[in-house]
């Protein structure tokens, strides 16, 4: 069965915890603030005010310090109709005095979600990623499904060192997209080749064909969105076409990752800091 095109974020879903362990589906409950003025949506982070849950906003990579996890709906009294509800996000200013947040608080929870490089816009993760550090991109959710519309942003280059709120653990190969191949014939970070078949989105992995049709890791990932048509791509780093005894590869391949396995830096995460909320 053919996968779905992923066309938007959808903040952070739950997979499994590291090392392989199952997510069995436990939450903590949390209180949300009578009146609180901010939508919160399922798949946001969340963080602690004075005993009561909080969107945290990320915007600009940051703000997730005490992060306490990620919200996955409430329940509460309707104030108009007095019946018990259960939301898939909390309604902005809702005069609820009970409500009670589900947050999935494991500090080594995997989450699923998608790669962007503005707002919205679909971008890639690539194999030379996993294991580095990248942040988040603060969109609002939608109140038609309930859900989150965060994402986390692609980078242009490898940050080893910055501290950022996530980190990359894998890539969902389930959702990948061959963009297909082009020749190559010179340049290690900016690539002279054929004219590309598709456009390549900021992120792209970029490899190369062996001889016997294996794929082979260059290291490099796109670091400036391409036309279609364009002859020449920009890497974040040099890459390399040497294949074994130095026999170099003329056909590169490229592959988007729209979806990546990321989970919360443990500096962030409010269980691990030992300065209160």
């Amino acid at each position: 069965m053919a996968y779905p095109v992923v066309s938007a974020p959808y903040g952070l879903l739950p997979q499994n915890l590291i090392g392989g362990q199952v997510f069995a589906g436990s939450t903590r409950m949390y209180n949300i603030q009578y009146g609180f003025a901010t939508d919160i949506f399922y798949g946001d982070f969340v963080v602690l005010s004075r005993g009561n849950v909080t969107r945290a906003s990320v915007s600009t990579g940051t703000g997730l310090n005490q992060t306490v996890g990620i919200f996955l709906g409430c329940t509460f009294t309707n104030p108009t109709t007095k019946q018990k509800l259960f939301s898939q996000y909390w309604p902005a200013s809702t005069t609820a005095g009970d409500c009670e947040a589900y947050i999935l608080d494991d500090p080594d929870a995997v989450f699923k979600a998608v790669v962007c490089y503005a707002t919205t816009a679909v971008a890639s993760a690539a194999l030379a990623m996993i294991g580095t550090n990248l942040s988040a991109i603060n969109n609002t959710g939608s109140t038609n499904t309930g859900n989150s519309a965060n994402a986390v942003l692609a980078p242009s280059a490898t940050p080893v060192t910055t501290t950022l709120p996530l980190r990359l653990v894998g890539l969902v190969q389930e959702t990948a997209v061959d963009l297909g191949t082009v020749t190559y014939s010179s340049g290690t970070t900016t690539l002279t080749v054929s004219a590309l078949p598709s456009a390549l989105p900021v992120g792209t992995d970029v490899s190369v064909l062996a001889t016997n049709g294996q794929i082979v890791q260059t290291g490099s990932f796109v670091a400036t969105a391409a036309n279609a048509g364009a002859t020449s791509v920009v890497l974040n780093q040099a890459a390399s076409f040497t294949i074994n005894s130095g026999d170099k590869s003329s056909t590169v391949v490229f592959t988007q990752y729209p979806e990546v396995l990321v989970k919360l830096n443990q500096s962030l995460h409010g269980y691990y800091s030992a300065t209160g909320a």
